[in-house]
């Protein structure tokens, strides 16, 4: 089922969506669970194992903390990443945690977070495992859940093929694929932003809707404002330094020669996605899109059009977001938006596709020519792998996001000169990236096994 567009973007720390934010979530669930059973003041250890990718690059990805903070009762979307050092700091030098914020027990992260690189659970390379004991070393509890891109968390008992999607619920607009919502325009005669509109408020009245699309697109913007402040060098040992703060002082020393140069405007671009994925990296505060990895292509492409495209406004906005929402919809359910199932052409290449269709339909495209945008921004991202040196979300994840960005711009205004027929559907790129991600060795989906990550440490 179409998900909702709140299920694509969401608000959450850096520096990934599924080996952060997703295991932040599930170890809080546990703790709810456990106070929700009236088991927690019987909890004496809690023991955590990662599997897969989430243990092979979860050092980078800082799972360790995610779980650490997520164990303590801290989630995602509210927690203060300035206060989550503090939080996690204060764990490791006494060896103690609050679970659930209210039940102190001892945690020794050498013994009960465990890292089993050579494991692999059968549903998803992200998995974990958490279990818990009480004082006699009795199980009282135990959770298998997978982060399955996004921020999204599914238990083991949901991975049946009747199992739930996360954001599915009653709509008056439901579309399966390309072809479905672009019948679903026909019949109607309303465009993808106007459909994913009417679905949304089901839910919500139409105040709550565009405040709540108000606090997505200000939450890019921030991170876009706040990367671009900050300075200094990444952390996690790579010693890669952030560049944003300096790209802009070189646009603003030479503003008379940008006069004479058409493409400064991609400067501009390159410096939005390199400030939201610079922040990311930090464990900043950012918007899934739909993945962090991604998470700076949708707002660099956001702010290009509302600094660039002539009569850009709020409401331009809000169909941007409304569609590329849509479009990342239609990835979810029919093929992944994991880096660790497909690569990274489930995360950047989602991220290019939402964007194109989002941008093409805030200029004013018709919806063929926004599916034709969507179908150019993944079909050039095609087997795009995930390979990211040390296990952290810097190179080349921070520069795909620039080349990312532009792509995008270059697909809408691909298909903006077309009338929206095109050879290629959509449906048919999903399902070719589905298919070259079940192709793809494993080496290639967010394990550091392969790729850079293996040859610029040879090098």
């Amino acid at each position: 089922m179409v998900a909702s567009t709140f299920d694509l973007f969401k608000i959450g720390i850096g520096p990934s969506s599924s080996h952060t934010m997703g295991p932040m979530t599930a170890a809080a669930d546990f703790a709810v669970r456990l106070a929700r059973g009236a088991m927690l003041d019987r909890v004496a250890r809690v023991d955590v194992a990662l599997y897969g990718s989430l243990a092979l690059t979860g050092k980078g990805h800082a799972s360790d903390r995610a779980i650490l903070l997520g164990l303590s009762g801290e989630r995602p979307a509210s927690l203060d990443p300035d206060r989550a050092d503090t939080i996690v700091t204060g764990i490791r030098s006494c060896g103690r945690l609050k679970l659930g914020g209210a039940q102190e027990i001892a945690f020794d992260e050498a013994r009960d977070l465990r890292f089993l690189q050579r494991e692999r659970l059968d549903f998803h390379s992200n998995a974990m495992r958490f279990t818990a004991f009480d004082a006699e070393g009795r199980e009282i509890a135990q959770r298998t859940a997978y982060s399955v891109g996004g921020g999204a968390v599914i238990d083991q008992g949901e991975t049946g093929r009747n199992a739930p999607v996360e954001g599915g619920w009653d709509v008056p607009h439901n579309f399966h694929s390309g072809d479905e919502l672009l019948a679903r325009c026909a019949a109607t005669g309303k465009d993808i932003a106007t459909l994913v509109r009417e679905n949304e408020l089901t839910a919500l009245t139409p105040g709550e809707l565009s405040a709540r699309l108000g606090e997505i697109r200000d939450a890019m913007s921030a991170c876009i404002d706040r990367g671009i402040a900050i300075g200094g060098i990444l952390p996690g040992g790579l010693e890669v330094k952030r560049r944003a703060p300096g790209v802009l002082r070189q646009l603003m020393e030479r503003q008379e020669r940008a006069l004479a140069d058409p493409l400064t405007v991609i400067d501009w671009v390159n410096l939005w996605a390199l400030a939201v994925n610079e922040e990311n990296a930090a464990g900043g505060r950012v918007v899934t899109a739909p993945t962090n990895g991604a998470a700076g292509i949708v707002p660099a492409v956001m702010r290009y059009y509302e600094r660039f495209a002539p009569g850009a406004c709020r409401a331009g906005v809000e169909t941007y977001l409304l569609t590329a929402a849509a479009i990342g919809s239609l990835f979810k359910e029919n093929a992944s938006i994991s880096g660790a199932e497909v690569g990274c052409q489930g995360e950047v290449g989602v991220a290019c596709s939402m964007a194109a269709a989002g941008l093409t339909a805030a200029m004013g495209g018709t919806p063929g020519q926004v599916e034709n945008a969507a179908e150019i921004g993944m079909e050039h991202n095609l087997g795009l792998t995930c390979d990211p040196v040390a296990g952290l979300v810097q190179v080349p994840c921070i520069e795909r996001n620039a080349v990312g960005s532009i792509k995008a711009i270059e697909a809408a205004r691909l298909a903006l000169l077309g009338d929206g027929t095109h050879r290629v559907s959509l449906d048919q790129v999903i399902e070719t990236m589905r298919k070259t991600g079940l192709d793809m060795s494993e080496r290639y989906k967010e394990t550091s096994l392969g790729g850079l990550a293996v040859n610029v440490v040879e090098c």
